[in-house]
């Protein structure tokens, strides 16, 4: 499958459910970290599996959407970025109507054939139209596209030409080697009646019969066949590859390529709207021999015999006049090397053939775009290589990141949000503070190299327990260490985290000493309940900052407690009613800014043998 599908993927799921979703899709599927290239083909080690398949199962475990839900949507997006894709204008120049677009369906993938060569198109065919819907049958080699395909028709409708088009599926047939979709479309069609033939008098001068020998000098590679498959004129071009085909049965010495359809005159007949593709059966026979003498010598063709079947492109019409239908064709080449290996010649072609151009172009400038494309292969595995790399990087930065910013808040601001915009109203959250008794005394008497020790040991300590209680770690100043809960993951359990973070605590610091004295370093912990604003404010060194009164009253909290106690506000202790915490009221404190304020001491928790 080609890079642009899954490019397509890529973007739908980066779009709509962010990066870290993709990337946990991108795992599930057991894809390898790309930057896929749209017009390189990615394989899988089993022939039936498809990335793109696999992709879809692994989003759906992850985003609880079925198959079918999440591959409409891919083709829904696919169709609607195709201009990011460069191929919107061939799409709007594909027909005047829905009608006709959909008719030309089958040959889209032929204007793609350059950019996308090694491409297995699937096969379009319409049948059963009138004025308000039609009947569209879908063939493909590949399994699993039916509701991407739906998707695209649908958004076809809509994008180019502003008609909303339902889409049934009216019957599906899925073989080893053929999936059989029956779509039927349902719009406005009213360019049905416009285009049907209408019965009218033709002037004589209209009139312009023409014998079928310049039909077959303007068509070389022509062939006119009858009801039972009977060749009965052949082009002059064809009869120079194959010179006894005629009397022969077209379906017995060619293939028919495309559309994917039994070789019959009733298939052909009934849809004549569609390109044929042809392929012979057996390999051009050239007679090595030329009839042309010159001083008594007989010039050889130099050339190779031939190696590769004919492989013809064209249309078919029936010609009343005849009760025939009349192939109009010209051989698929891209090469010289192909022209050698069917047997043709330039002069083959007709003069108004654009391959001849296409072939000599391309032969002259072949050795130019090889040279090219091996340099932008190395280009390429060297860009891949880097992308690694940026990838590692870039995890790195996340982790970064995401320890100064909450991983929500930092994602909001890569996608363009401004820093004042994250501010947020957080109606009940709780806030620690804690501070080292003495600290002023002990950082008297110890270098400045020791106080930056004891202050890691401490704070690799609480950073561990702020983790085993989803407590969010606010900032760090000198001793003071501050933290929160019901920010910015809201939670109604806020007091009861940062209560057990704050009992923890206590119990987790015995084993640390005072490097002044040798004594135990002792903590005050504070702790009040109620609003707060949250946000990231300024521009330089920004940081996840928390406003409001909830904060100072925390922080009153602390400075007004003794060491080795948690003192808690009356706001979380109303939190912490009926549940198993050993509180002590204390009595009325003074606090600063907030007059006479009761006050309590958390001792502990009732199924935890540690007391304070």
């Amino acid at each position: 499958m080609y890079g642009l599908y899954l490019e397509a993927v890529n973007d739908y799921i980066n779009e709509s459910y962010g990066e870290d979703v993709w990337r946990l899709i991108e795992a599930r599927a057991e894809i390898p970290h790309l930057k896929f290239v749209r017009h390189q083909m990615y394989k899988c080690l089993l022939p039936s599996d498809s990335l793109i398949l696999r992709l879809a199962k692994a989003a759906g475990e992850v985003l609880g959407k079925t198959h079918d839900e999440l591959m409409y949507a891919f083709g829904v997006y696919m169709v609607k970025r195709i201009g990011n894709y460069g191929y919107e204008r061939i799409l709007k120049v594909l027909g005047r109507n829905v009608r006709d677009f959909i008719n030309e369906l089958d040959n889209l993938h032929e204007y793609f054939r350059f950019s996308f060569p090694k491409v297995l198109p699937p096969s379009f065919c319409v049948e059963e139209e009138c004025e308000t819907s039609l009947t569209l049958h879908y063939r493909s080699t590949r399994k699993g596209f039916t509701q991407f395909v739906k998707g695209q028709l649908s958004q076809v409708g809509r994008q180019f030409y502003n008609t909303d088009i339902e889409v049934e599926i009216l019957s599906k047939e899925e073989t080893e080697k053929m999936t059989y979709v029956v779509y039927k479309m349902n719009f406005d069609n009213a360019a049905f009646k416009h285009r049907m033939p209408q019965q009218k008098a033709v002037p004589y001068y209209e009139k312009l019969p023409m014998k079928r020998g310049i039909i077959f000098d303007m068509f070389p590679f022509s062939v006119i066949f009858k009801r039972d498959m009977t060749m009965y004129r052949i082009g002059d071009g064809l009869k120079e590859v194959f010179s006894d085909l005629q009397g022969k049965k077209f379906n017995e010495e060619f293939n028919l390529v495309r559309p994917m359809l039994e070789f019959s005159w009733e298939n052909i007949n009934s849809h004549q709207n569609n390109v044929f593709e042809l392929l012979s059966k057996a390999v051009p026979f050239i007679l090595r021999l030329k009839n042309w003498k010159c001083n008594e010598t007989i010039f050889e063709d130099m050339r190779e015999p031939p190696k590769k079947p004919l492989h013809l492109k064209g249309q078919m019409k029936y010609v009343h006049q005849w009760d025939s239908l009349i192939f109009l064709g010209t051989p698929i080449i891209e090469t010289v090397e192909d022209m050698i290996k069917m047997g043709v010649y330039i002069n083959d072609l007709n003069l108004h053939d654009s391959s001849r151009e296409f072939i000599l172009a391309g032969t002259q400038q072949s050795a130019e775009l090889q040279l090219a494309l091996d340099q932008e292969q190395q280009k390429y595995a060297q860009l891949q290589e880097i992308i690694k790399k940026l990838d590692e990087e870039k995890k790195h930065g996340d982790l970064l990141l995401y320890a100064m910013i909450p991983r929500a808040v930092a994602d909001r601001l890569r996608k363009g949000i401004t820093a004042l915009e994250t501010c947020q109203v957080f109606p009940d959250v709780t806030i620690l503070f804690s501070d080292v008794v003495k600290f002023n005394e002990i950082c008297i008497h110890i270098t400045p190299m020791q106080v930056v020790d004891m202050l890691n040991e401490i704070y690799i300590v609480f950073d561990t327990l702020s983790e085993k209680h989803n407590v969010y770690k606010v900032e760090t100043i000198r001793d003071a260490y501050m933290v929160v809960a019901g920010v910015p993951n809201k939670t109604t359990f806020h007091a009861h985290h940062i209560c057990d973070m704050a009992l923890d605590m206590l119990s987790s610091i015995d084993h640390l000493k005072d490097p002044s004295t040798g004594d135990n370093i002792q903590i005050r912990v504070g702790i009040h309940s109620g609003m707060v604003v949250a946000g990231v404010v300024g521009l330089k060194m920004p940081r996840y900052c928390l406003f409001g009164d909830t904060v100072n009253t925390a922080s009153r909290m602390e400075s007004n407690g003794v060491g080795m106690q948690i003192h808690i506000s009356q706001t979380t202790k109303d939190h912490l009613e009926h549940e198993p915490y050993s509180i002590e009221e204390r009595g009325k404190v003074f606090v600063k800014g907030k007059g006479y304020m009761k006050t309590y001491w958390l001792k502990g928790k009732k199924d935890l043998s540690f007391k304070t």
